[in-house]
């Protein structure tokens, strides 16, 4: 049997689909940690309920610290629907609620790219290294 290395399950490529349950317990760096570590394994990581702006800011500035030419390209990120003022429902945005039920892809640079993306749909090409 060839030898698999992590983010690759033969000749495919391995999505970690991450609970809003799981991610609910964990500090802000917990859950960078847990996301970057599947994406640097190769991994791509979706997340059912997304990251707060302010853990999506921390999750792209320790990615830069951590790039480097040989070993992590960085990461492609992508959220929907995008937080903002047309996705509230009228009883949130009465409240001035914001709602966090968004669904996050996160992968390495190398291999996802956006085709598509609007406010139904996100089409990304996956591809191995």
């Amino acid at each position: 049997m060839p030898e698999v290395t992590p983010g690759e399950t033969g000749n495919g490529v391995q999505i970690d689909l991450i609970s809003g349950a799981r991610m609910e317990g964990l500090t802000s760096m917990e859950k960078i940690r847990l996301i970057l570590d599947g994406v640097r394994d190769g991994n791509i990581v979706v997340l059912e309920e997304g990251l707060s702006p302010d853990e999506e800011s921390k999750l792209i500035e320790v990615t830069m610290t951590e790039i480097s030419p040989d070993e992590f390209n960085g990461i492609e990120i992508e959220t929907y629907p995008q937080s903002g003022g047309g996705n509230k429902g009228f009883l949130g945005r009465l409240m001035g609620k914001e709602s966090n039920k968004k669904l996050t892809v996160i992968g390495p640079a190398n291999q996802i790219e956006t085709l598509h993306k609007d406010e139904n749909l996100i089409s990304a090409l996956v591809s191995r290294k």
